[in-house]
């Protein structure tokens, strides 16, 4: 009797699991296989979809570039400060992961429309933000934003503080020792962080509707470009769907095969490190 059950339970799990890895992948694969890949590839030429690609593909890496910027140091600012109230600070920063993006599209457009908070001010020195290719960075840094300031912080909170005190000891700036010794460890989280950032900025599309709008050549990114293509043949918007799809799935392989290498390299080359730090002398540690 109690094989029976455990057979039978055996059964049930497997078809449990069974059906929600098929919920899961079916919409995805049925992206790949809809259409023929020499039609996908022949789509994916199409002018709509060239232009949304380079489009996508530049603002996406200008808001990377920012969010890096910006981010790396409030997450390192988040990874070393001790004040009250920081755990509401920090869910304040990870507020627009969860906000719907709608809601961020609108916040967007009553800070930066022309009728919004800095409108008037925007306004008066030419520099209308709203509808523009402007609008579609700032709207892809604000929601992807927070997935690489997570991420940095995470890094930075992994790194060992004895080599940070040991450089310091041995009379390395605060800058140095950021540069020479955290900055290169924390390097694969950045990284990782980075592409999952871009990833969810290149998917990018409920803030970019409302806040820059479809304007093909100006504001429409890929997410756009396959919305307005439903419109017009499901083959070109399956396409660049599936574009959309690859362009995810090796972002995730790589983040997965840097979380691989880093836990595979933290041990020996925190030793390392502190083996290095070791032997510098004090005047060009101070350097």
């Amino acid at each position: 009797m109690p094989r029976l059950e455990i057979t039978l339970g055996r059964i049930a799990l497997g078809a449990i699991v069974a059906l929600a890895l098929a919920f899961l992948f079916l919409p995805l694969v049925a992206v790949f296989v809809a259409v023929p890949p020499a039609r996908a590839l022949a789509d994916l030429t199409s002018p709509i979809a060239v232009a949304a690609l380079g489009l996508s593909l530049r603002t996406t890496f200008e808001s990377v570039a920012v969010t890096i910027l910006f981010g790396t140091p409030l997450a390192y600012w988040l990874s070393r400060s001790r004040f009250r109230g920081k755990r509401l600070l920090e869910a304040a920063v990870q507020m627009p992961i969860v906000v719907p993006p709608a809601v961020a599209g609108v916040g967007l457009l009553l800070v930066f429309g022309r009728r919004g908070m800095l409108g008037p001010a925007l306004e008066s020195i030419h520099l209308g933000v709203a509808f523009t290719t402007a609008a579609v960075v700032i709207a892809q840094a604000f929601v992807a934003g927070p997935f690489f300031i997570v991420a940095a912080r995470q890094a930075f909170d992994a790194i060992d503080p004895d080599l940070v005190a040991v450089s310091r000891t041995l009379g390395a700036s605060p800058l140095r020792t950021f540069v020479a010794i955290e900055l290169p460890l924390a390097a694969g989280g950045l990284l990782a962080g980075a592409a999952l950032s871009w990833a969810r900025a290149l998917g990018e599309f409920g803030a970019t509707m409302l806040f820059a709008g479809n304007l093909p050549g100006v504001t429409q990114t890929l997410p756009l470009a396959i919305y307005t293509a439903l419109d017009s043949g499901l083959d070109v918007a399956v396409a660049m769907a599936a574009l959309l799809l690859f362009a995810a799935f090796a972002l995730l392989l790589l983040i997965r095969l840097l979380d691989w290498r880093m836990g595979r390299e933290a041990a020996p080359h925190r030793r390392e490190e502190t083996l290095d730090i070791a032997r510098l002398p004090i005047s060009q540690a101070s350097s």
